[in-house]
């Protein structure tokens, strides 16, 4: 079992610092959490950087593999061959730019699609369940937080690289 979060209060800090300390030691295990659900779904198997590329292609159909590649932090050749596997899968489609042949569209199939909302439904219900014991002004207070922490980091990388 992971060491428990200090409580910001606790330890006496306050402030960006104390929230970032926080921010820090929180959002791995919440991502860990994440990708333990998604791995136990038997029918979803996908890994959390091909659930991020799913989710990535489904706010930007027609996407090139460029941008996938920025999205994700890695070099054009991983991400082709992530891309790869994901088309093998039939879950992204391939299509070659009207006025640059070159260039590849990106877009989720309709299996694609429904993966992609199935893998989002499972960990939705996941945390939906460890948070339907906490109080409504904890859960609100909670929301307040993520919605204040998206609203300040959005802001930090353009559209196209936001997950």
């Amino acid at each position: 079992m992971p060491p428990a979060v200090q409580d910001p209060k606790e330890s006496g800090e306050t402030g960006a610092e104390a929230c970032a300390r926080h921010l820090l030691e929180t959002v791995p295990l919440v991502m860990r959490v994440i990708r333990r659900e998604m791995r136990g779904a038997a029918e979803v198997q996908l890994s959390i950087p091909q659930f991020r590329v799913l989710a990535f292609l489904g706010r930007h159909r027609g996407a090139s593999l460029s941008r996938v590649a920025e999205h994700l932090g890695v070099q054009d050749a991983t991400a082709s061959a992530m891309v790869e596997r994901l088309v093998k899968r039939g879950l992204v489609g391939r299509n070659t730019h009207p006025q640059e042949r070159r260039r590849l569209e990106l877009r989720l199939t309709q299996t694609g699609t429904a993966l992609l909302e199935l893998a989002r439904g499972k960990a939705r219900a996941y945390l939906s369940r460890r948070l339907a014991a906490a109080s409504r002004s904890d859960l609100k207070a909670l929301a307040q937080g993520l919605e204040l922490l998206r609203r300040t980091l959005e802001t930090e990388l353009p559209e196209q690289s936001q997950p």
